[in-house]
């Protein structure tokens, strides 16, 4: 099941929104951090905080691996724009509009990236061989037996 997170009422342009949008599509979470991380655009941060969040709901609600997932969808959608007055010349006032946007981010883990993930764990899991060196004759690590022999227990 995916996860989701979205964000409403940004005040962010869609258009400028949905170009950010397109770089990390289809990416995995590392990748679309380190895009999102090096780009200078603010519309880059709101984008960034709705990513973390369908990341943190993919862990957290649906038990998913952060190492393995991937944005799956991401799409921007246009909210209503906040009309401000502005003075005018002969005593109008003119209507600005300030657009506004409903971010939506979709994550899943890819199985390609789990299985590779579960290889990466059993080579860390390994058993190790015998202990040598120190640890394993008894010594302290700050040097031999005599000299910890020596030193007065605290």
């Amino acid at each position: 099941m995916p996860a989701m997170a979205k964000a409403r009422f940004v005040r962010v342009s869609p258009t400028k929104a949905r170009r950010v949008m397109d770089l990390i599509r289809g990416r995995s979470l590392q990748e679309a951090e380190a895009i999102l991380g090096l780009s200078h655009s603010p519309t880059a941060r709101e984008v960034a905080k709705v990513l973390h969040s369908a990341a943190a709901n993919a862990e957290n609600n649906h038990d998913m691996d952060r190492d393995v997932l991937w944005v799956r969808e991401g799409y921007v959608d246009q909210g209503p724009g906040m009309r401000r007055m502005r003075p005018a010349s002969q005593g109008r006032v003119t209507v600005i509009r300030r657009p506004t946007s409903h971010i939506t981010v979709v994550m899943e883990e890819r199985e390609e990236l789990k299985q590779a993930a579960a290889r990466r764990a059993g080579r860390r899991r390994k058993e190790t061989g015998p202990r040598r060196g120190r640890a394993a004759r008894g010594e302290s690590p700050s040097g031999s037996r005599k000299a910890a022999a020596a030193k007065p227990g605290k």
